[in-house]
């Protein structure tokens, strides 16, 4: 298992969920839930240097089919912004169905449904990145697909 912070991502139209696990890559825990606007990805990039992060994981959300969805498109297009502003890896991963879990743990809990959503995002991010943490170490392989690190139309570089 690789050491290190790594920043889970739940990539939504109108949300995005943030969380972390510990440098020994063991658990998952919530930070905030962003609104989805143009400075979405630079409050990413200051939690990743805040907390100095070793990678993001961001979660793919697959059609149960396995295609991509519209909201496939989304998340693919923020890991790419993701990528392009920061020198560290930005990781792809499955996480279909993890919305849908994040809803069922929180009504497990007593939560409802009404006054969870910007919890839900967080909620969302940390199973993506728990599910990511506990597949390196069942496979001893990093999880999902790295994303190319492309070219920053705002730096230059």
């Amino acid at each position: 298992m690789r050491r290190g912070v790594r920043i889970g991502v739940d990539v939504g139209r109108a949300r995005v969920g943030v969380a972390r696990c510990d440098p020994d890559g063991l658990l998952a825990t919530p930070i905030e839930t962003l609104a989805r606007d143009d400075g979405t990805v630079r409050a990413v990039l200051a939690h990743a240097e805040e907390l100095d992060a070793t990678e993001f994981v961001v979660g793919l959300p697959l059609s149960l089919s396995g295609g991509d969805t519209p909201s496939t498109t989304d998340a693919r297009l923020f890991a790419d912004e993701l990528a392009a502003a920061s020198d560290r890896p930005v990781r792809l991963v499955d996480e279909r169905l993890s919305t849908v879990t994040a809803h069922r743990q929180l009504q497990a809990g007593g939560r409802r449904a009404k006054g969870s959503r910007s919890v839900v995002d967080q909620v969302a991010a940390v199973i993506i990145l728990q599910n990511a943490l506990d597949s390196e170490r069942a496979s001893g392989r990093p999880p999902g697909s790295v994303v190319l690190r492309t070219k920053d139309p705002d730096s230059g570089s």
